[in-house]
């Protein structure tokens, strides 16, 4: 009788699942087109009409996609309405941990069904691009509450992580399964084995967010608490010029009359997309069984070496992949995948089994569906914040205050800027997408586009001698 009664939920959950499951990837593709072609109004209007539900990726790609056009109040208002669904999620982390781990929906049916909170590097990164948002307005005060965010919100997802793996493992002894993403036939091992990703401590920490939290401890005069975040972001990318000179100079660094500290931040790229990918997976009272899992491959977008600033070439220096970052989430997050592809591989296959056992035709009918329904559910999760860069570097420079000229190269050329500086310390958001480069403009630092030059990247990324960067 409990055999039919979970044959039935199966059925009716599954049933109505298959209408509901988006195929996020699809949905978001046609925003990403237009935002790589200078187009983010259509960008946003496309995004609107995917979305009558706003949930936290709405809000997600929303603000990113108002960052672009330099609309700060915007872009921030939508990151806050994510940032409080993410703070629903630490509550419940914090403080009911067990209800985050086990879903009916997704032992049952598909990861699809469970609620989408984020993954730990683009809640971590939230909070930083948050923080971005303020310090490029000038409002270093609200920028200095998000980067504590920052270091708060990492603190929680550890202890989190800690339990949910503890769960998933004491949860796939008990049930027999030691299938790791290694043993599955047909999974390409090598996106989530690439040196880039082991070399991550873990998916959420990255240099980036812990670089810009030091950059406005020392913009806001606190030296104490700026050493401490230019050190950790040594120990998460070391052997890097930048951050280690951001360290070394920070005693040396005064504020001189007339000049300003302006912090380059050069976003280039897309995060990579999570596909489905269907491999053979030998179950127990089952048998082989076709499962699908979710793969990431990574990128070949352009990003620039070097920006042309008033004449001279100036180095960047990447300090965080979101490429690797989500890669590394993928990995850690496998063992609970297969997991619960496990659990619904085996519920479905006794349920269905039972079916087959009642000779009737009512049971027959039943049975056939749901072997239909499980094929077409049976779908990796591909739900990911698609408009997040795939590669952040930054680029700092002292500069008198005024007007200056910024060259950045793109696929086909560069492009030309003028900004103008005129704080003590700034930041100038810079996002290159193929040959589409969008660069922050606010009251402190207007950029106003000047021109397309034509010329080669290849011609300006070939200055006579550049400072050497340690790798």
């Amino acid at each position: 009788m409990k055999l039919k009664r979970c044959a039935s939920l199966i059925l009716v959950l599954a049933l109505s699942a298959c209408g509901s499951m988006r195929q996020y990837q699809a949905e978001s593709q046609g925003a990403i087109d237009f935002a790589r072609a200078g187009k983010p109004d259509s960008a946003l209007a496309v995004l609107e009409s995917n979305n009558s539900d706003k949930d936290l990726l709405y809000y997600l790609e929303k603000g990113q996609l108002l960052q672009l056009k330099s609309d700060w109040s915007g872009s921030t208002g939508a990151w806050l309405k994510a940032d409080a669904k993410i703070q629903d999620w630490e509550d419940a982390a914090k403080n009911s941990p067990d209800k985050l781990m086990g879903e009916v929906g997704s032992f049952l049916i598909n990861d699809k069904t469970r609620r989408y909170d984020g993954y730990d590097y683009e809640k971590v990164l939230l909070s930083t691009l948050l923080a971005m948002n303020h310090a490029a307005a000038g409002d270093w005060a609200n920028a200095r509450v998000e980067v504590k965010k920052t270091h708060e919100r990492e603190a929680i997802i550890a202890e989190y992580r800690s339990r949910a793996y503890e769960k998933d493992e004491a949860e796939a002894k008990s049930r027999g399964v030691k299938t790791t993403f290694k043993d599955l036939k047909g999974y390409p091992t090598e996106t989530l084995d690439d040196p880039d990703v082991l070399a991550l401590k873990n998916s959420y920490q990255n240099a980036f967010s812990h670089y810009l939290a030091a950059f406005v401890y020392e913009a806001l005069g606190e030296k104490s608490l700026a050493a401490p975040g230019y050190r950790k972001a040594i120990e998460l990318q070391p052997n890097t010029r930048i951050l280690e000179d951001g360290l070394s100079q920070l005693d040396s660094k005064t504020s001189k009359r007339g000049m300003s500290e302006v912090l380059f931040v050069v976003s280039s790229g897309l995060a990579p997309a999570r596909k489905s990918v269907t491999v053979p997976l030998p179950i127990y009272r089952v048998g082989l069984t076709a499962m699908s899992f979710p793969v990431i491959r990574s990128g070949n977008d352009f990003a620039p070496s070097q920006l042309k600033l008033d004449g001279r070439f100036l180095p960047v220096s990447t300090i965080a992949s979101v490429d690797a970052m989500s890669r590394r989430a993928l990995r850690d997050d496998m063992p609970g995948i297969i997991l619960r592809s496990t659990i619904r591989a085996v519920t479905k296959g006794v349920a269905q089994k039972q079916l087959n056992d009642r000779d009737n035709n009512a049971s027959a009918i039943a049975s056939l569906v749901l072997g239909l329904v499980s094929v077409i559910t049976e779908q990796a999760d591909e739900r990911t914040w698609s408009t997040l860069p795939a590669q952040i570097a930054i680029v700092r420079a002292t500069l008198p205050q005024g007007m200056h000229k910024v060259l950045v190269p793109t696929l086909q050329g560069q492009e030309a800027f003028d900004i103008k500086v005129s704080s003590p310390y700034q930041i100038v958001p810079v996002r290159v997408m193929g040959n589409q480069v969008y660069l922050g403009k606010t009251d402190l630092s207007s950029v106003v586009l000047d021109t397309v030059v034509t010329e080669s990247a290849d011609a300006m990324i070939q200055p006579a001698k550049p400072k050497k960067v340690k790798k």
